[in-house]
């Protein structure tokens, strides 16, 4: 036990190196694109004196690792410091994240049922009608990027059939102010996901299916439903486990997209914005954000394949 408790915490401190090291190379990469915060937030006319005030206010005159050690040691004690036009990035982050957190985590919802189900009917009818739809389908859907899938969405429910809401708007507590606003951005981030991982999903169970002690549990006359939640599922789920926690990541990263499309209230017109004014601070508090909440999702996965793997050789 005690070699497992090491073991988990030597993943946990790989994993907060790596999202160190990824906030370092966000310094980086933007400090690599032309112009700077000063210039952006001051625009064309500005002299060279105010543009040299500004970048000293900013602390752009500093070498970049000690910019970067200024925020991080900021961001330790809770502190994601402000934007290049003064804002607190406290404040914007209390204000933007839920949202993309609400819609990313629906989305995710509607991944893990839509997956398991059509999945699990993939797997325990691999010639029937399922894999005739299935098969073909979900490779389609997959090649589709999520603007795509969601430009798609807009034309047919909202332009064609005029069911649903092409755009979002907010009430006063800065959330979609119909739950109705929420269903194209959500499929849009679920359909292109649910159709890889029903894939995952149908793999790993039919390969824990050929395992010998299902066929006995088969031989023994035990009923089918029994089979497959005591002795199937249980070797499938560390795979499938795996690949949702994967899917966090690119439902993040979608998320970003999505929301511009629909003018959703979330972090993605804070991000383009944040790119436009080569915003580094802000930049990095959304990486750290999203960051932090996939590596806690990657490690819920962790525990899973652990408690699923318990007592095998």
């Amino acid at each position: 036990m005690d070699v497992e408790l090491i073991g988990f915490a030597g993943l946990i401190a790989r994993r907060l190196g790596l999202l160190i090291a990824l906030l370092a190379l966000v310094f980086v990469v933007v400090n690599l694109l032309p112009g700077n915060a000063a210039r952006a937030v001051l625009g064309r006319d500005a002299t060279p004196e105010r543009i040299a005030a500004k970048e000293h206010e900013l602390g752009l005159d500093r070498p970049l690792p000690v910019r970067f050690w200024h925020w991080f040691s900021g961001v330790l004690t809770g502190d994601f410091g402000t934007t290049a036009r003064g804002v607190p990035i406290n404040d914007l982050l209390a204000s933007k994240f839920p949202q993309t957190l609400l819609l990313a985590s629906t989305a995710m919802a509607v991944t893990i049922v839509i997956s398991l189900l059509c999945g699990l009917w993939w797997a325990a009818r691999p010639r029937g009608l399922a894999a005739r739809l299935l098969q073909p389908g979900s490779a389609f859907v997959i090649a589709i990027p999520e603007f795509v899938v969601a430009t798609l969405l807009v034309l047919v429910f909202a332009l064609w059939l005029d069911w649903l809401p092409a755009v979002t708007f907010t009430d006063r507590s800065g959330y979609p102010a119909n739950a109705s606003m929420l269903i194209l951005p959500v499929a849009a981030l679920a359909i292109p996901q649910s159709a890889w991982n029903l894939r995952v999903v149908r793999g790993a169970v039919t390969d824990a299916a050929t395992a010998p002690h299902v066929e006995a549990a088969v031989l023994n006359g035990l009923p089918e439903r029994t089979v497959l939640l005591r002795h199937i599922l249980p070797f499938a789920l560390p795979t499938i486990a795996t690949s949702f926690a994967t899917s966090v990541g690119t439902l993040f990263g979608g998320a970003l997209v999505v929301e511009t499309v629909f003018n959703y209230p979330g972090m993605g017109a804070m991000i383009a914005g944040s790119v436009s004014d080569r915003d580094t601070a802000l930049v990095a508090a959304v990486v750290a954000m999203t960051g932090a909440t996939i590596m806690c999702v990657l490690l819920a996965a962790d525990a899973v394949r652990a408690w699923a793997n318990r007592g095998r050789s």
